[in-house]
């Protein structure tokens, strides 16, 4: 039965959704021998699928997992870097990375640091990740000068990028010096590098961006250690179950 590539190569673990088009995107993906075009139909029955090369096939779906990453900066949220940088992949145990089929869900730019969740579940990262959802993020922000009430009054209420306002925010002081100020900064959004833009272009620019929570995933929890920078830990439960509820019961299909 036909299927769209990204689609299957999320099902048979190979990448989330997302990672499969950037890899359809670089021709690394070729269907009987010739390069993938992104949104192409295959029928696995039918067709042979290479990744880097090497053929591709399904196989028993691994067991799923979730995790909790502290991301340190330097290292970037995906699975594969074609400028060789480290990536949040390379900080999990070679059991982990090698056929597990586990990605980000979403991104931290590589000189923010923070909370980050990867999980092989690709079906609920496409759906976490799609514009129709938003799971609120929360940010502690280190910004040069003092920006005063005026000013964070106007990023709550949103600042035209590209022409389009960002949607509503939470921003809070949380304290300041001589020369710098600490912001707290809830988005239900998560445009390219949306914080950073949104404070240079009010003319306070980051000088340190960190991800705290996730929805009430947190880095630091009464019945969890904190997480040092590139440690990890397996989600709970009830963080899992607060992932699933986060999508509608058809889901998967209205996204397949």
């Amino acid at each position: 039965m036909e299927a769209r590539l990204q689609k299957i190569l999320a099902q048979w673990g190979i990448a989330s959704r997302r990672e499969a088009e950037e890899m359809i995107r670089q021709s690394r993906v070729r269907i009987n021998g010739v390069l993938a075009n992104l949104g192409q139909k295959v029928d696995p029955q039918r067709d042979t699928i290479a990744v880097d090369g090497k053929p591709v096939s399904e196989k028993p779906r691994p067991a799923l997992i979730y995790l909790l990453l502290h991301k340190p900066a330097g290292v970037v949220s995906t699975c594969y870097d074609p400028q060789g940088r480290p990536t949040v992949l390379d900080l999990l145990p070679k059991e982990l990375q090698q056929g597990s089929g586990i990605h980000p869900v979403g991104r931290l730019d590589a000189n923010s640091t923070g909370a980050l969740i990867l999980t092989n579940d690709g079906d609920l990262t496409f759906g976490l990740t799609h514009p129709s959802h938003s799971i609120s993020k929360t940010y502690h922000v280190l910004v040069k000068g003092h920006p005063p009430e005026a000013v964070l009054e106007k990023w709550r209420q949103g600042v035209v990028l590209e022409g389009r306002k960002t949607r509503i925010a939470g921003v809070s002081l949380i304290e300041r010096d001589a020369e710098q100020s600490c912001l707290e900064i809830i988005l239900q959004e998560g445009r390219n590098r949306q914080i950073r833009r949104v404070a240079q272009q009010l003319g306070y620019p980051v000088i340190k961006l960190h991800r705290t929570a996730l929805g009430s995933i947190q880095l630091q929890t009464p019945k969890a250690p904190f997480l040092q920078e590139g440690d990890y830990r397996s989600l709970t439960k009830d963080e899992i179950s607060f992932l699933q509820k986060q999508l509608t019961p058809n889901t998967y299909e209205r996204f397949s």
